[in-house]
Formats: structure tokens, sequence, C-alpha cells
């Protein structure tokens, strides 16, 4: 029997994807996590063959999430699901050790492929995000303006684009305030812009944060 851990923060989305590897004879769900640090501690809990993680996710973000999992289980293999393919995110979880990386349009046929495929070792990518990132190689710098962030930066970039206070971000990621105003100083520099605001809206131009938060 395969394994699965499910980690989205909406129930509906977990619940759809519990029903459709449900009626797959061999593969189960084992566990469901609403955060990252909830997959973290699952994985380790139940051991899962495969996790099927989202990529936005409040508080540990899916990068910071495969890189712990895969600090503690090389053996574990990850598929990133995303309603957005939009560089860097796909780069950045498939250096941090995910195996694959979907949309959250794929259906259950996908899905199962995907995960039987990375249980052999090999990865699996949506055609959509495997055109992305062969397309990539010929994109311009100003078209991919994440390109050269650090994780961490990507991650503190995500999080205060989301709409979260810097005191939340400095506790979730254990650093102090003054380091988490640092990263955002740094990040003004490198994207060239001069405050939050103008990171927001370049964040929501390439879609590394859900628009929806701002309607």
């Amino acid at each position: 029997m395969i394994k699965v851990l499910v980690a989205d923060d909406h129930e509906l989305v977990r619940c759809g994807i519990r029903r459709l590897i449900d009626d797959v004879r061999d593969i189960k769900v084992v566990a469901e996590a609403a955060n990252g640090e909830e997959a973290v501690k699952l994985a380790r809990k139940h051991r899962p063959h495969v996790v099927l993680l989202d990529v936005r996710m409040p508080g540990m973000n899916g990068i910071e999430a495969t890189r712990k999992m895969m600090r503690f289980d090389p053996d574990l293999r990850i598929i990133a699901i995303s309603a957005s393919i939009e560089e860097p995110i796909p780069s950045k979880l498939l250096q941090a050790g995910a195996s694959g990386f979907l949309t959250k349009g794929a259906g259950v046929e996908e899905m199962e492929r995907a995960i039987r495929s990375v249980l052999t070792g090999k990865r699996f990518l949506s055609p959509a995000v495997a055109e992305m990132l062969a397309l990539k190689v010929v994109a311009l710098d100003e078209d991919r303006p994440f390109e050269h962030l650090s994780d961490r930066e990507m991650q503190v970039l995500i999080m205060v684009t989301s709409g979260e206070k810097i005191q939340d971000i400095s506790d979730q990621l254990c650093l102090s305030p003054k380091t988490i105003n640092s990263y955002r100083y740094r990040l003004f520099d490198k994207l060239g812009v001069t405050n939050d605001v103008e990171m927001t809206h370049l964040a929501l131009k390439h879609c590394l944060v859900d628009n929806k938060n701002y309607v």
C-alpha cells in the first residue's frame, strides 16, 4: 500500500484529493495537514511514501516544509501542488527536494501517474510546468525578478506580501523583528521597489500570492 500525506490549508481541497485517491486500489491517504508545520509533524509520525503538498500555506510555506521533510527523510517523495506555475516557485521547490509539481487542475489519472512515477525515482511535472521550465532558459531577466532570491528571502517575501505582520513572521521563523526588516530592505533593493505595497503589486503580478487577499 502506498501511503500518502495530503497538505493543503483548504479543507475542501484536501477532501477532494482524498476522494480521488481513495478510488485507487493500492494508494491510501494516511493523514491530512492544514499547514506546513503540521505537514512536517505528520510526516514524521506517519512516514508516508509520498506527500502531496500545497505550495502556498499560512506560516511555513511549501519550500520550507519540503526542505525540513527531506532533511529527516531523504527517501520521501514530495509532489508540490499549486494553482500557479509562475517562476521561481517550481524551481525553488525542485531545488529544495520535491520530486514533482502538479497544477491544481490535475485529474486523478495524472495524480496517480505522478505518485507512481516519483516512487520509481523519476521526476514528474505537469505539462504546463515542464513547458514553463523549458522556456525559462530563454526568458529575459526582467521577466524573472525573483530568480536570484535566496530561499529565506522568498519565504519572507511571500509572508510579507500575503499580509502577515512583522512580529508574526518573526515568531514563525524564530528570527528577530530586526532581522525580518533587514530581509525586507534587502528585498526592496533586489527587486527595485521602495515599500511593501510596490513589492506586493510585483508579487501579485507574478502570481506569487493570491489576489483574493486583496479583493
